[in-house]
């Protein structure tokens, strides 16, 4: 139990090292702009896009990248409902939000998820893509802590799940 509590105040102080640079108005505009990338209408408007425009020798590739961002949230949902995390607004004192914060479970980061469900497949086809996409993927995760909706771990597990599924599906794509 006394780890767990040292890797939380860690955590703990980590968030609000990323949260304090909240009132700079240069990274405010960067993190509240590069966190829609992780977000349902970007996600799923890029996976359409990428899927109909695809030319046939990345069409398998789109296909993964569409599948796995459909079927990542579904272990997010679950996760959420087994681990209800307040969100660290909600329990830090002092965390700077936006207006309007989600008020759903914290763990794990859905938008991260996402980004990196997305990205996966294309990562794996095309490895120099990640010189590109993962620093996306990265500031994503980022943006969620320095908006005050995420913890560090919140991250941390979207990020992991997300490459998972976004792995499963590219294999399942040559199997």
């Amino acid at each position: 139990m006394r780890m767990f509590h040292l890797i939380y105040g860690f955590e703990c102080r980590l968030f609000q090292q990323v949260n304090s640079h909240f009132d700079n108005k240069l990274l405010n505009l960067f993190f509240r702009t590069i966190t829609h990338l992780g977000g349902a209408r970007f996600t799923i408007t890029a996976a359409l896009l990428l899927l109909m425009c695809s030319p046939r020798e990345t069409r398998l590739i789109a296909i993964a990248s569409a599948l796995a961002l459909s079927t990542s949230h579904i272990p997010v949902h679950f996760v959420k409902l087994l681990f209800p995390r307040k969100r660290p607004y909600l329990i830090i004192e002092k965390t700077k939000v936006p207006a309007n914060p989600l008020q759903d479970h914290s763990f794990p980061s859905g938008h991260t998820t996402a980004i990196f469900s997305v990205v996966t497949p294309y990562i794996l086809f095309i490895p120099q893509l990640a010189f590109a996409l993962i620093p996306i993927g990265l500031c994503v995760a980022i943006s969620r802590i320095y908006l005050g909706l995420h913890y560090p771990s919140d991250v941390i597990a979207g990020g992991i799940l997300g490459t998972l599924t976004g792995s499963l599906c590219f294999c399942l794509m040559w199997l």
